[in-house]
């Protein structure tokens, strides 16, 4: 089975965050989402590895899963950043 793996989530967390970036016009910039999406990739893809003690499918599953992540760590900074 042929998993996605460090590398493969950094370019989908980092895609996920230009992505995100180019439909936000909350202007904070492409990197900082860039950052926030490779992040959140890499933490909800260790934090499934962790729980599970193995990957889950291939790359399809994986890049979901690192999608996911990124998303969900940038609508957590989002929500932090319009609470303060």
């Amino acid at each position: 089975m042929i998993t996605l793996g460090w590398i493969g989530s950094v370019i989908v967390g980092a895609a996920t965050g230009w992505a995100l970036a180019r439909l936000d016009r909350a202007g904070t910039g492409v990197l900082h989402y860039v950052i926030l999406g490779v992040a959140g990739a890499l933490v909800l893809n260790m934090l499934v590895f962790a729980a599970i003690g193995a990957t889950l499918g291939g790359w399809v599953v994986q890049a979901i899963i690192a999608a996911t992540g990124a998303c969900l760590l940038i609508a957590i900074a989002r929500m932090l950043r319009n609470w303060a």
